[in-house]
């Protein structure tokens, strides 16, 4: 099955030439893969057109088989893939940590029982048990990216995408993460310049450069 498909992407900020240019992709469920590539060439901007963040000059975005052109097109891609930007503050908003990540199975309806536990639980997924009353905005930045990794994890989705996620991440926290991810069921996307980190969590990576995706080989990275 398709959950994502890119067809003929063009995109351009505002006053500068394309930074896209018919540019495809496509990935399917159960795939687990990472792109690399230079600075500049879009890696973040691809992601973000994928989640509905930024909007194509042309093209079409299709998830889950439907395109998806406008906000309220994306609102049920929200509740499926979990995306975590390169600067977990972007991400996290509310006073403590609990909060942050309640935040979203609160707005599926769960039940506040329901809701405590799952906030336990997704703690100790990510080794932060006994955070729950921390205050977000004190945390340090490796604590900051494993609560915005919780937050995702506490709504069960079906994909993650992850953008350079091991920033901020000393050794011991970068080999969690790593476990976490190993253990994820779903599909996986990540992003990362970390050449050597992304066959430990991914099953093929890709060279992203000029609109185009170069596979490469794991053994090499």
């Amino acid at each position: 099955m398709e959950i994502i498909k890119l067809e003929n992407i063009t995109f351009a900020y505002p006053g500068q030439k394309p930074l896209f240019k018919s540019l495809t992709f496509s990935f399917r469920a159960k795939e687990r893969i990472g792109i690399t590539g230079p600075n500049g060439v879009g890696k973040t901007t691809l992601l973000q057109i994928i989640m509905g963040l930024l909007k194509p000059q042309q093209g079409q975005v299709i998830i889950f088989g439907k395109e998806r052109k406008n906000e309220v097109d994306f609102y049920p891609v929200y509740q499926k893939i979990g995306f975590m930007f390169q600067d977990p503050e972007d991400q996290l908003f509310c006073p403590t940590v609990a909060e942050d990540i309640a935040f979203g199975p609160l707005n599926l309806g769960l039940e506040r029982k329901q809701i405590k536990q799952t906030v336990e639980q997704t703690l100790s997924i990510v080794g932060l048990n006994g955070f729950e009353d921390r205050v977000t905005y004190k945390l340090s930045g490796g604590e900051k990216r494993l609560v915005a990794l919780a937050t995702l994890l506490a709504m069960k989705p079906e994909v993650l995408i992850l953008d350079e996620p091991i920033g901020d991440l000393d050794p011991s926290n970068i080999q969690r993460l790593i476990l976490i991810l190993n253990q994820f069921p779903g599909s996986l996307i990540v992003v990362s310049h970390e050449q050597e980190f992304l066959p430990k969590v991914t099953q093929k990576s890709f060279w992203f450069e000029d609109s185009k995706f170069l596979p490469l080989n794991h053994s090499r990275l």
